[in-house]
């Protein structure tokens, strides 16, 4: 054997000697056994700090030995323990950190580049000891530590500020510091050109309230000076409250780095920016935090509201009289008698007079809070990608810059301060427009328009098939401005050219362009488009697919030269590019279409912010009654399952959906409930969310039906044509069945042909419902009612709780369940928490031979309530069977509770089955009728969960098979 491999084993042995003394003497002091003196003596050795168990703070200074000062130094700066990282940089410049593992390059164990870090079982990384410390101090290597420990707490909590003003920024924190008697290190970065704050910790806190802590110090420092950043909350170590699964969270570089220390760099630095003459003593009288001390600062900085007073989300749950209010606790002294604002593309804002805490306010109102960055947060994901806050404003010297959408706000907060506003318009008007529309609307478009009209901005939140193209174009003809429709796609261009074709006449001529070299001369539109491979702007009426308008960083100049804009399907103004494009437009006026206003990830404040409020709201299920046909939900139960040798926990969505795609037993299901429904002369559109999906079911389906056309994302220009025109060659007397991606026909497809919808691929989010049942509510002919096929994957519990939300959904755009194509009972219907009790509690009464509930939790007081109901049916001699989760499934202070009510059960006279980790949640009656959703029958929940009724045998035994599957 080699010695260099000989050397390396002895190395790993070594490492692991260390890692099990460390755990030997953890397990000492915890059991309170002496330490026996080698231990003691290996760990100084090593480096491993014991002065806060042992109580022995020592006073070191420059002149201390190397041992003192590593001792000192890996008493303050501790982070996890097992693992650190190491600065790298390759050839091409290129520099990151990476874990220290003792395997790396390892001949026969190390697959670098073949296999990543993360996914190698081969990995063994190197403690934080003696030596790497040193070695960082001396400058041989430069090493980072990362601060969350395996159970979310932390030794410490550090800030980083970088960029334009980090001066003023790290003294205006370090004031509100001093003020606030905060012990605080400030330590200039190894770059110079930022630093670092940090706090230490006596004993490990968790990190939520040591993220808490120093958010509230941000958000203190903000008040006093408004340009710190908003992504300062974003540069916390650690930086989100949970541990990412499978991760060590972010890392931060250690200070006192000797090459860095050369140039003044990597050390603790005074109010005048000057480095302590000795660091060592500085740190060592450094003061550390108790958990107590942390408490009462959080207190006194401000307590719950730690990111401070922030815009409030329009969304359509929050009652108006639940959303937060800002204290707006503006005193004169922060405002000038007479505020100057200039409207333009943007709210400008002149700063003179303002105080510092009055512009943060003003910054606020078009900022909020990132419901992606929580969403991540709490489902353990990294969150480096997402910011906590976002916010659209802007500044320059003079000027404070919002957007247009604010100006509520802004005269709200003025008006309530009785300060006088002096405006400035500066808005485009354009030029003037000879147009006239030549169509006629209905009463409630009519309504519609009057309510936009009233206003220079705003959103018309419509369901599809509300006319919303057509109530563009009466704005266009009201207005009489040039205008510029802004649209996400090809499809909605064309479909825009045509309506507006439709339903405008444009009384106006094109200036003549020189004719080409060649003699001929290019034919225009008076309607122009930029997009699609098309430049002809005409500058009286024009479309634009917004991507043609972004190169880079630079927006088109065009979009100024406009008096009116109107952005279809506003929900994607969001997306950063279609975003720079509303903050370059100057039109006078700004409105925006879209059935959707809210986002699934929660960014539809600044489609608000942009286009103004929603001016008019077309309710979903008022639409539905109105138009001559029946919404019926018909949920098909699969019995799709996962694989045996898969564990449900480790199953990501992206293998689940692979699964699903070349299920085969789903997939015939699905196939054969099309065919079913072709062959009673329907026309099914089948939605998926992956393209092999789409070519697997078309396969199948071609071999049985004719006229199977497919659309997917990705088809050319020609073959996109292709398929339309197919489609529209169809004889209306024959059947069409479309195959597709989701997103090709989500926004933008027309067909009206079109009545049944099968859902092959789960989806969650209720706007996605929305979109993609909208396909079937446009008006033709002989259609007098729409079908939504949804598949329930009732075996998997992600797959179930996503039907659970298409359910609210479904509830929410006036559809009602039925169990097959027989004709509808009125009983069959979607109930929500508030009034389902009615019909079911008649179920029961009705109920003569068996009643099954399973329901994961149970509340007493609903319990109590239901075993009451329940006595009904047993008084009828119905035999009652409830399922539910077992004792060990509760928390310790909750047995004795679950206790009394199982207790309660059985002197009802139910029988009782225990199921861990059940999910399911449903009633079935007599064998037949089944209750079916999210909402737990013998507990409590949100008002927002639903349950359907449903008379189905068939139903009824494949739920009552999961029943027995739990046995």
């Amino acid at each position: 054997m080699e010695y260099e491999e000989l050397h390396r084993k002895y190395q790993k042995l070594l490492e692991e000697n260390k890692k099990l003394k460390i755990e030997n003497e953890d397990f000492r002091i915890q059991l309170g056994l002496p330490l026996p003196l080698f231990e003691s003596e290996i760990h100084l050795q090593e480096g491993i700090d014991l002065s806060d168990r042992l109580n022995e703070p020592k006073q070191v200074t420059n002149n201390s030995s190397p041992q003192e000062k590593i001792n000192q130094f890996m008493s303050l700066f501790r982070g996890r323990n097992d693992v650190y990282a190491k600065r790298w940089q390759n050839k091409t410049g290129k520099s990151g950190y990476s874990p220290v593992c003792l395997n790396e390059w390892v001949k026969g164990i190390c697959s670098k580049p073949k296999i990543k870090c993360s996914d190698c079982d081969k990995k063994y990384y190197a403690i934080v000891d003696f030596f790497a410390v040193d070695a960082h101090l001396r400058g041989k290597a430069i090493f980072g530590i990362y601060p969350m420990l395996p159970d979310e707490t932390c030794y410490f909590l550090a800030m980083d500020f970088d960029g334009e003003g980090w001066q003023k920024d790290i003294k205006t924190l370090r004031d509100i510091c001093i003020n606030k008697n905060i012990p605080i290190a400030v330590e200039r970065s190894q770059s110079g050109n930022g630093a670092h704050a940090w706090f230490f910790f006596k004993d490990r806190i968790s990190a939520v309230d040591a993220r808490k802590f120093g958010t509230l110090l941000l958000t203190n420092a903000m008040s006093e000076r408004h340009e710190i950043k908003f992504n300062s909350y974003d540069r916390l170590f650690p930086n989100q409250d949970t541990l990412p699964k499978g991760g060590f969270g972010n890392l931060i570089a250690l200070p006192l780095q000797a090459n860095a220390r050369k140039n003044n760099n990597s050390v603790f630095i005074d109010e005048d920016f000057q480095p302590y003459d000795d660091q060592w003593s500085f740190l060592s009288n450094m003061r550390m935090l108790s958990d107590e001390d942390i408490d009462a600062y959080i207190s006194q900085l401000g307590g719950g509201n730690e990111l401070g007073d922030l815009r409030q989300s329009e969304d359509e749950g929050i009652k108006p009289w639940e959303r937060e209010r800002p204290d707006g606790k503006l005193l004169k002294a922060d405002i000038p008698e007479t505020v100057h604002i200039t409207r333009a593309n943007m709210l400008y804002i002149n700063k003179n007079g303002f105080s510092n805490k009055a512009l943060n306010s003003l910054k606020r109102m078009a900022t909020f809070r990132n419901p992606d960055f929580y969403k991540a947060q709490a489902m353990r994901l990294p969150t480096y990608d997402k910011p906590r806050i976002i916010s659209l404003s802007d500044e320059t010297p003079d000027y404070l810059c919002l957007p247009r959408g604010c100006e509520p706000d802004l005269v709200n907060l003025f008006g309530t301060s009785r300060v006088y506003i002096k405006w400035a318009d500066e808005t485009s008007l354009g030029r003037t427009v000879r147009v006239e529309f030549n169509g006629e609307l209905r009463d409630e478009q009519i309504d519609a328009v009057d309510s936009m009209l009233r206003h220079d901005n705003g959103v018309l939140s419509a369901t599809t098939a509300f006319g919303k193209t057509v109530i563009g174009a009466k704005l266009i003809s009201e207005r009489k401005m040039n205008t510029l429709v802004l649209v996400h796609t090809q499809q909605l261009l064309e479909q825009w050219k045509e309506r507006l074709n439709q339903f405008l006449t444009i009384n106006e001529v094109l200036p003549d362009e020189p004719v080409k070299k060649r003699g001929w001369k290019k034919i225009r539109s008076i309607i122009g488009q930029l997009g699609g491979g098309k430049k002809n702007l005409s500058g009286i009426i024009d479309i634009a697919v917004m991507q043609s308008l972004v190169k880079g960083d630079e927006v088109n100049g065009v979009v100024r030269e406009y008096g009116m804009v109107i952005v279809d399907e506003c929900h994607h103004v969001p997306a950063f590019s279609f975003e720079q494009i509303l903050k370059n437009v100057s039109a006078k006026y700004v409105y925006g279409l879209t059935a959707t206003p809210a986002r699934q990830d929660g960014h539809h404040p600044i489609i608000f912010m942009h286009c103004g409020p929603v001016r008019y709201k077309v309710d979903a299920k008022e639409q539905a009654e109105k138009r001559p046909f029946e919404h019926y939900i018909i949920p098909r139960f699969t019995p799709f399952r996962k694989p045996v040798s898969q564990d449900e926990k480790e199953w990501s969505i992206g293998e689940i959906y692979s699964e699903i795609s070349t299920s085969q037993i789903r997939n015939q299901l699905i196939i054969e409930d099309v065919i079913s429904c072709a062959k009673e002369g329907r026309n099914p559109i089948i939605l998926t969310e992956r393209t092999a999906h789409v070519e697997l079911i078309v396969n199948q389906l071609s071999e049985v039906l004719p006229n199977v056309v497919k659309l997917i994302g990705g088809m050319s220009a020609n073959e996109r044509r292709s398929a339309l025109e197919k489609l529209s060659n169809i004889p209306a007397n024959e059947n069409i069945v479309i195959v597709a991606t989701g997103r090709f026909v989500g926004e933008g497809f027309d067909e009206p042909r079109l009545d049944t919808l099968f859902l092959a691929m789960p989806i969650a989010w209720k706007g996605t419902v929305q979109q993609y049942a909208g396909r079937l509510h446009r008006l033709y002919q002989s259609k007098n009612e729409v079908q939504i096929y949804d598949y329930v994957d009732v075996h998997v519990g992600v797959l179930e709780r996503m039907y659970h939300k298409r359910l609210n959904g479904y509830a929410a755009i006036g559809y009602s369940a039925k169990s097959d194509r027989k004709p509808f009972e009125s009983t069959n219907a979607i109930f929500d928490n508030h009034n389902f009790m009615t019909v079911f509690s008649n179920d029961i009464s009705s109920s003569k031979s068996d009643i099954v509930i399973v329901s994961p939790y149970m509340t007493k007081k609903r319990l109590n309530q239901m075993l009451n109901i329940l006595s009904s049916g047993i008084n009828n001699g119905a035999k009652i069977t409830i399922v539910t989760r077992p004792e060990t499934d509760y928390k310790e202070k909750d047995k004795s509770a679950f206790l009394d009510m199982l207790n309660s059960i059985r002197l009802s006279g139910a029988n009782l089955i225990f199921k861990p980790n059940i999910h399911q949640k449903f009633a079935i009656i007599d064998q037949r009728i089944i209750w079916y959703g999210s909402i737990n029958l013998l507990s409590f929940g949100s008002s927002e969960e639903s349950i359907m009724r449903l008379d189905s045998i068939n139903i009824a035994n494949e739920l009552i098979g999961t029943v027995e599957d739990m046995l």
